[in-house]
């Protein structure tokens, strides 16, 4: 256990000084590979790593076929979307402001704020689980305010110290570690079980009804599809990395270069969790334990490797979240206001571990759980952008009940069964999507009428 412990201290060393160095470096411009690795490193957090493997270990290869959706729908985002902003804008809902008003760019933004702040928190909680399990395994048990607040000041600090350039590199680093980590032990599993990792398991799921399964044919590539078009479309958490490419074409392959990257990474993590079958039974454990539990029982270097790898994923979404709302806060909310980027950064950090604090513990998959909290609100951002893209009105008050009635209608949607199962989390946004454009019209057609009287 100590030379899993060594491990994870060198990289917590090392990361920010390589990451710093390389910002630093005296050309300007970011690569489109490293956005596009940025890209992949942001999306897929720590849910990603600990949720997969359990979801197939249940599913099978399910969340292989989410990604063919996101696929259709991060291509349409790179052709009609990304154009719609100036490279290297601060605030993606600038676009709002100048095609609406700053009234709805801001609610834009504070909507961003508030849900990425709640998934984040998430995501948070379940990188320091590995590595608590780590110190209590060596009879050394660290509180969970203590481990939060030591990963987000680490973070914190090669954030403020190299900015987007430096959230950018270290993501690239950080994606290749967990994704070695995590071919390693695909490589323990099959010295272990033999052809475990091959056995057959389905691409998509049946049985439940197409609008409470979020991997069917449907959900997937469907619901995937509009779901990818609203999180790398109008999210500015990942379209900040792209602004940063020098040209549209770079932009462009970043996005989508960034769909087959997480689709080899969704494929990686569902072999584990197939695999794991025939090793580790279940036994009532809930399934985002279960890899955890795994790699626990690594030889130390490995999986104090992988537990570095699951901290890699923490401390880059952490850091592309922190980055991205602080910019969007200053951009959108105080453009000329007394408080500086990097305190703004500090002050977002200490919200994160609070709100980690109080969602640490959701029932079912925590990758689920994050996706479904995105998804409330994406539907109705998407529907505002489409608006914005091909509307002829700029009717900044029918927008804003579009908004508004999309938001209320998500809001009743947990209560809605279908065979006594919920609305899958791939149908949020589409349904968002409908009420957005219905709000709108049904105020712009009130407020006619009644002009005409």
């Amino acid at each position: 256990m100590l030379a899993s412990l060594l491990v994870i201290l060198l990289y917590l060393c090392f990361l920010p000084v390589i990451s710093i160095a390389l910002a630093r470096q005296p050309h300007k411009d970011l690569p489109p590979w490293a956005i596009c690795l940025s890209l992949v490193a942001t999306e897929t957090s720590t849910l990603t790593i600990v949720s997969v493997p359990g979801v197939a270990y249940l599913k099978g290869y399910v969340f292989v076929g989410l990604a063919i959706g996101y696929l259709i729908g991060r291509t349409a985002v790179a052709i009609w979307f990304l154009p719609l902003h100036e490279r290297g804008a601060t605030s993606i809902y600038r676009y709002i402001g100048q095609r609406f008003g700053t009234k709805l760019q801001k609610l834009l933004s504070g909507t961003f704020l508030i849900t990425r702040l709640v998934a984040e928190g998430v995501r948070l909680y379940a990188g320091m689980l590995p590595v608590s399990m780590l110190f209590a395994s060596m009879g050394y048990p660290v509180s969970d305010l203590l481990l939060l607040f030591l990963i987000v000041l680490l973070t914190l600090a090669y954030t403020i110290a190299g900015g987007l350039k430096a959230v950018v590199w270290s993501d690239s680093l950080q994606l290749g570690l967990y994704l070695g980590g995590s071919m390693a032990c695909l490589v323990v599993i099959w010295c272990r079980a033999g052809a475990a990792p091959f056995h057959w398991a389905p691409l998509f799921s049946h049985g439940l009804p197409v609008f409470t399964d979020p991997f069917s044919i449907a959900g997937a590539v469907i619901g995937g599809a509009i779901l990818a078009l609203a999180s790398h479309g109008t999210d500015q958490l990942m379209l900040q990395r792209c602004l940063a490419a020098k040209t549209l074409n770079g932009a462009r392959a970043a996005m989508i270069g960034s769909v087959f990257v997480v689709g080899g990474l969704f494929t990686l993590l569902s072999c584990i969790g197939v695999a794991l079958r025939d090793l580790m039974p279940a036994q009532g454990a809930r399934p985002d334990a279960l890899f955890p539990h795994f790699i626990l029982t690594l030889p130390p270097v490995l999986s104090g490797l992988m537990i570095a790898g699951i901290l890699a994923a923490t401390m880059g979404s952490l850091s592309s979240a922190m980055n991205a709302m602080a910019a969007a806060t200053r951009a959108d909310f105080m453009p000329h206001g007394p408080f500086s980027l990097r305190s703004l950064t500090a002050l977002w950090a200490f919200l994160l571990v609070m709100t980690a604090l109080l969602f640490s513990r959701p029932s079912g998959s925590a990758v689920v759980f994050g996706l479904s909290i995105a998804s409330y609100s994406y539907g109705a951002t998407l529907g505002v952008f489409l608006l914005a893209m091909i509307g002829h009105s700029r009717d900044e008050r029918a927008a804003i009940a579009g908004f508004i009635s999309a938001v209320a209608v998500l809001a009743l949607i947990p209560f809605v069964r279908i065979e006594g199962h919920p609305i899958a989390f791939p149908w949020l946004v589409p349904i968002g999507v409908a009420a957005t454009f219905a709000g709108a019209g049904t105020f712009s057609g009130l407020r006619r009428i009644g002009l005409q009287e």
